[in-house]
C-alpha cells in the first residue's frame, strides 16, 4: 500500500444502488426491530469493493445533508422532479453514517451543498498531497479530473469500474473534464431538471465544444455557426447561462477537515462488532475478506 492515496467515497451514489439493486424484488432485509438494511447491505458491497480494488491509504465518505442547497435558489425547478425516496430508504441513511463510522472513516457533508462540491473541494485541495480516486456513480463528477485525480464510474455489478484519468479522459469523452461543465450547460441534464439550450443534446454539444472549446467562445463567435443554432442560443440563453452555473461543481466550499482523520485503520474488531450488534449482520466474512485481500 502506498502511504498517499485517497479514496473519496460518493456516500449517497453507493447507498442509493444498494437500496435499488435489491429494493425491486421486495426484499429489504428486515431486522429483529423491522428496520431495513438492504441498502446498507449493498453498501457494504460496494464500499469494501472499493477498498480492495483501489488499496487507499486514506478514505473520505460524503454526503448530502437534506435535500435542499445553493442551487435550488439559484434555479426554483432544480431536482424538483425527484420524488422523496422510498420510506424504507430513509432510516438507512443514517445508519450508513453510523456504519461508515464503525469502519473509522470521516462522513463528510455541510448543509447548504451537496456531496459532489464536498467531493470537488476535498479532491482539488488535496491533489498535491495524493492520488486521489473518486467512486461514484455520477457522471456529472468526471469535470473533476485532473493530474493526480481519476474517477472511477460504478458500471454493473460490484466490482466494474470505468476509470477516467487525465491520461484517457479525451480518447474517452472526446472533450476534457473542464468542457463537461459547458457540455452540461449546452444540453441540460433531465435528471436535475435543468434545461440547456431546447434542442441541442449530447453530439451537437460535443461538436460544438471540440470546434469553439467554450460557452463563452461560442458565444462570441456566434456570427459563424448556423442561422438556427444562432437563433437558439439567443433565444435560450438565460437557460444556458443557469445551466452552466447548476452544472459546475464548487471546489471552495468551507470545510473544517483534517485529512489525518482519514487514515484507513482497518479495525476488524470494531467493525465485526458494529454490523454484527448493531446491524444484526452476522455472515461477516464477505465483506472482511476482501479488507484482509487489501492487507495482503
Amino acid at each position: 500500500m502506498k502511504s498517499n492515496r485517497l479514496l473519496i467515497v460518493d456516500g449517497m451514489a453507493l447507498l442509493f444502488r444498494g437500496f435499488f439493486a435489491t429494493s425491486f424484488t421486495g426484499n429489504f432485509m428486515l431486522n429483529s426491530k423491522g428496520v431495513p438494511r438492504n441498502g446498507l447491505f449493498g453498501f457494504l458491497n460496494y464500499f469494501t469493493d472499493a477498498i480492495h480494488t483501489f488499496d487507499p491509504s486514506h478514505v473520505i465518505c460524503c454526503w448530502d445533508m437534506g435535500s435542499k442547497t445553493f442551487r435550488n435558489e439559484m434555479y426554483e425547478g432544480y431536482k424538483a422532479n425527484r420524488g422523496a425516496p422510498p420510506e424504507e430508504l430513509i432510516p438507512q441513511f443514517d445508519l450508513a453514517k453510523e456504519m461508515v463510522e464503525a469502519f473509522q472513516v470521516p462522513n463528510v457533508g455541510i448543509v447548504g451543498y451537496e456531496a459532489d462540491d464536498c467531493i470537488g473541494t476535498l479532491a482539488k485541495q488535496l491533489q498535491n498531497q495524493f492520488e486521489v480516486t473518486i467512486v461514484t456513480g455520477d457522471q456529472d463528477i468526471l469535470q473533476l479530473v485532473d493530474d493526480n485525480i481519476q474517477v472511477a464510474i460504478m458500471k454493473k455489478g460490484t466490482g466494474n469500474y470505468e476509470v477516467f484519468s487525465s491520461d484517457n479522459f479525451y480518447e474517452k469523452k472526446q472533450l476534457f473534464p473542464r468542457q463537461i461543465i459547458d457540455l452540461k450547460g449546452l444540453m441540460g441534464d433531465s435528471a436535475d431538471n435543468y434545461p440547456g439550450v431546447k434542442g441541442v443534446g449530447e453530439k451537437t454539444a460535443i461538436k460544438l465544444l471540440k470546434e469553439y472549446e467554450t460557452i463563452d467562445r461560442l458565444l462570441e463567435e456566434k456570427a459563424s455557426l448556423t442561422k438556427g443554432m444562432q437563433n437558439k442560443l439567443e433565444q435560450y440563453k438565460e437557460d444556458l447561462a443557469i445551466s452552466r452555473k447548476l452544472a459546475e461543481i464548487l471546489t471552495d466550499v468551507p470545510l473544517d477537515f483534517s485529512v489525518d482523520t482519514a487514515i484507513w485503520k482497518n479495525d476488524h474488531i470494531q467493525i465485526v462488532r458494529y454490523l454484527r450488534d448493531e446491524l444484526e449482520f452476522h455472515n461477516t466474512d464477505r465483506w472482511l475478506k476482501k479488507l484482509n485481500r487489501q492487507l495482503a
